[in-house]
């Protein structure tokens, strides 16, 4: 198990501050060796991240990154705008600079904040939809720059194609493979202005993000509801990108809402340590939640979001900072329930490592379940299509459909399920916590957990390739196993893993692809103890055919 640090949940020390000046120095000082494999692009299916600290994320990789996303246009006959924001990392405002004097010398009609200021993941996904829909060509696509959650010194930046969810392995395998061309060929065959020369290009174009944004909310979540209600509501943007989206909110709908805290700061200096002494924006959380956990009694439900606003991390008085898979479990319950104009076959999208309670709730719905590898990228099409009416994964990730059924977002939005929560509160008199007990006392309470069990590159390799007949597991935890599965049940895709199941539990292991560990999720119907010993066999399982 990992070692809790001392000061996790305690307020961030001067000393554990992020020298900002020298992050911002070293993006353009420093120039990434392609021979080096931890300088390359890397750009997996939430973009390429690193830090300049470690000349991983540098002014080379904008610019070569930017130039393969180009040139991936160009293959894929894309000629629409580009619609791109940024978070509050520090990162992110050199890397935007970057990226607009490429675009601009490709000749890509690029969107950007008309006030300079951050954009949330969900409002991206949710301008291409809303530019796309009804066109055949001429097709928008998106550009966000972050790194999620990740600290202070880190940066991130990902693609995301006409769909408006993240890309697919194809396409961001061909983005990695030509930006990492570029790098190796010292940027020969990038494109590029200066910044003055690309802000007047014509090219580059003031967008308001915000209007039709916060216009549409009320056609996905019942805010009349919530006002009517007068449902008291505490929000915490955690000083990420949805900051300043709240007041425009709260005074359109009329909702009884307080911002608990309005400070953008790129050291995140406010935050309290995460469990392992770093600054983290994660929501789910309780040690980097623990200041908005110490308000829950002020209000009737509480929430907040990370740095890109794709999160959610939901607070009850009646319960403190909810497990992501229970509120999973609760929105999808309550949310079949209460939008009579989904498709009566709208199903459920879940990843394969998230709670098996979300699959009795589907079971007790009548709802299919459809069960995916890790990553929202597989829930697109579903959500798109209204076949799924809910997608989400045990990271504090989803989405769901408009009230009439159509799409709303293709990558996770975190507001929304914040505003679920207390739309849950105004309709059913009781807030999530209250209605996952109910639930659980029907259906059982869930222990579930994961852990990074340390592994060399061979076990990783070793697990990736494993076969049930390999594993060789007929018992778990004294109980029969009754499927082991290599490939999700909802597509047949592999998950680059194993996961065994009961009927009072499971376990599933897969290899960290920036780590060297392998992590394992475990979840147990009975209790605590059997959870343990369902973690103890796994880790003897996998030991043997490591």
């Amino acid at each position: 198990m990992a070692m809790i640090d001392p000061a996790a949940g305690k307020p961030v020390a001067d000393a554990a501050l992020a020298n900002i000046p020298r992050l911002i120095t070293d993006y353009y000082a420093l120039k990434p060796n392609p021979a080096e494999p931890t300088q390359r692009v890397a750009f997996g299916t939430s973009g390429h991240r690193g830090t300049s600290f470690k000349t991983s994320f540098n002014e080379n990789h904008i610019l070569t990154t930017t130039q393969a996303i180009c040139d991936y246009r160009r293959q894929q006959g894309l000629d629409g705008p580009l619609f791109i924001g940024i978070d509050t990392h520090a990162l992110a405002e050199p890397a935007l600079v970057s990226a607009l004097e490429v675009f601009a010398a490709n000749g890509v009609e690029v969107m950007v904040d008309q006030d300079r200021g951050y954009t949330p993941t969900p409002v991206i996904s949710h301008a291409i939809i809303s530019y796309n829909k009804g066109r055949k060509d001429h097709l928008a696509d998106g550009v966000v720059v972050t790194p999620s959650h990740n600290p202070p010194e880190d940066g991130g930046y990902k693609y995301n194609p006409p769909h408006g969810g993240p890309a697919d392995t194809d396409a961001t395998g061909e983005i990695e493979r030509q930006a990492n061309t570029y790098l190796a060929n010292d940027l020969i065959g990038v494109s590029r202005l200066t910044y003055e020369q690309a802000r007047k290009s014509g090219s580059v174009h003031p967008y308001d993000y915000m209007t039709p944004y916060v216009a549409d909310l009320a056609n996905v979540v019942d805010l009349d509801a919530i006002k009517s209600a007068g449902i008291k509501i505490g929000i915490d943007p955690l000083g990420g990108a949805a900051v300043h989206y709240w007041e425009p909110i709260i005074e359109r709908y009329g909702i009884d809402a307080t911002i608990v805290n309005k400070r953008v700061d790129p050291t995140f200096r406010f935050m309290t340590v995460d469990w392992d002494g770093k600054i983290r924006m994660d929501c789910s959380s309780p040690y980097a939640m623990a200041s908005l956990i110490g308000m829950k009694d002020s209000f009737d439900v509480a929430f907040a979001n990370d740095t890109d606003a794709d999160r959610h991390g939901i607070v009850t008085r009646s319960g403190g900072l909810m497990n992501p898979n229970h509120f999973l479990a609760t929105a999808i319950f309550y949310l079949f329930g209460h939008r009579p104009d989904w498709r009566a076959d709208a199903a459920v999208g879940k990843t394969i490592v998230s709670s098996s309670i979300i699959n009795r709730v589907a079971q007790k719905l009548g709802r299919k379940l459809v069960e995916t590898p890790v990553g929202f990228k597989w829930f697109v099409e579903g959500l798109s299509s209204g076949n799924f009416g809910f997608a989400g994964e045990e990271s504090a990730g989803a989405s769901f459909l408009k009230r009439d059924g159509t799409v709303w977002t293709t990558d996770k939005d975190g507001p929304i399920m914040g505003l679920l929560a207390a739309e849950i509160m105004a309709k059913r008199g009781r807030d999530p916590s209250e209605l996952y007990k109910e639930l659980t006392s029907e259906l059982g309470a869930p222990v579930y957990a994961r852990i990074d069990v340390p592994a060399t590159p061979p076990q990783k390799a070793a697990l990736k390739a494993l076969t049930p007949e390999k594993l060789g597991l007929k018992e778990l935890a004294g109980d029969p196993v009754r499927a082991v599965h290599t490939t999700a049940p909802g597509n047949g895709q592999s998950f680059g893993g194993v996961k065994v199941e009961t009927d009072q539990g499971w376990f599933a292991a897969r290899p960290s692809g920036t780590e060297d560990v392998n992590k394992l999720y475990a979840e147990s119907f009975r209790d605590a103890a059997h959870l343990k010993r369902i973690q103890e066999e796994a880790q003897a399982a996998l030991a043997k055919v490591g």
